[in-house]
């Protein structure tokens, strides 16, 4: 068996396990939380009339460490507990690219000059994106099965929608989490399988020599390449940044490495086909356009300055 086929292979093994504990892990803390901080509170907190709200979704985007993929219970979660659909997709953007071990990674790998780059770009491009999709009414292609009630608004949870948090939980109250969770679980993992197959197989058999080869410091062409590069590969931040410092070591330019990292962390096959069973396809696709602009400001601004 080729050596392609057994990185493709174990790519496939080992992100279908670790996907899976993550999706199934946070969907079970969001129960929880759902239970303890009413739906109301979170809709407050995450209004799309407030600015405080856009500002509050990017920051607990960077303090989630959580991959592109990873994202999505909490992102249901939120639209479950009302909050704006434009911090939603302030979150979504943010989170796999703004956590602090990225940043510190980054900073490790490269220095605070490109780090400083990054963190800009996606935190800004972060905000503006998403209050551009609301203002612009994007939030009509979020589909309807999503936006359903909290969870721990149900009549198994033993609370009251919109009550005060109690710190006194009951024990009625965590009635059928580990079934709604389960059950969550059951609705995205044919997609979730078909997004790590695809995944797996351009992971195994993508020849990145074509990027060491076409992508250096003076093609400023190669950065579009490798943000379109980037998007379908499934790489988390954390496990991109080696791979981009040696791709840097041989020649490739800075602001295509930047604009792979952002492409492959920002985005994956297997996030986008998730993300199909909440989005319909114009949102789907305005998604994939601000993580490709995202790479793209951040490649350039490099290529320019750095």
């Amino acid at each position: 068996m080729s050596s392609q086929v057994n990185d493709a292979l174990g790519m496939f093994v080992f992100l279908s396990v670790e996907l899976s504990v993550l999706f199934i892990g946070i969907s079970l803390l969001v129960g929880v939380l759902q239970r303890h901080i009413p739906p109301s509170k979170v809709e407050a907190l995450l209004s799309s009339s407030r600015g405080r709200g856009y500002l509050l979704a990017a920051g607990l985007g960077a303090i989630t460490p959580f991959c592109s993929c990873s994202t999505i219970p909490m992102l249901k979660g939120l639209i479950r507990a009302g909050a704006g659909f434009g911090p939603i997709m302030v979150f979504l953007f943010s989170s796999p690219l703004l956590n602090p071990i990225v940043v510190v990674l980054l900073v490790a790998t490269f220095g605070w000059t490109l780090t400083a780059i990054y963190v800009c770009a996606a935190f800004l491009v972060s905000l503006g994106a998403g209050w551009l999709l609301y203002t612009l009414g994007f939030e009509r292609y979020v589909r309807g099965a999503g936006a359903q009630p909290a969870t721990g608004c149900s009549a198994s949870s033993g609370g009251e929608c919109g009550g005060p948090a109690s710190a006194d939980v009951p024990k009625g109250r965590y009635n059928g989490l580990w079934r709604e969770a389960w059950s969550d679980f059951l609705k995205v993992v044919p997609y979730l399988l078909i997004g790590i197959a695809i995944g797996s197989a351009i992971y195994g058999f993508m020849p990145m020599g074509l990027l060491e080869h076409y992508a250096g410091p003076d093609n400023a062409f190669a950065i579009p390449v490798a943000a379109v590069i980037g998007v379908p590969l499934y790489i988390r931040a954390a496990a991109v940044i080696p791979l981009a410092g040696a791709l840097l070591a041989k020649g490739v330019g800075a602001g295509t490495v930047l604009a792979l990292i952002i492409g492959s962390a920002g985005a994956s096959l297997a996030e986008l086909i998730l993300l199909r069973s909440l989005f319909t396809l114009r949102l789907l696709a305005a998604f994939v356009v601000v993580i490709f602009s995202m790479a793209m400001i951040a490649g350039y601004a490099t290529f320019l300055f750095f």
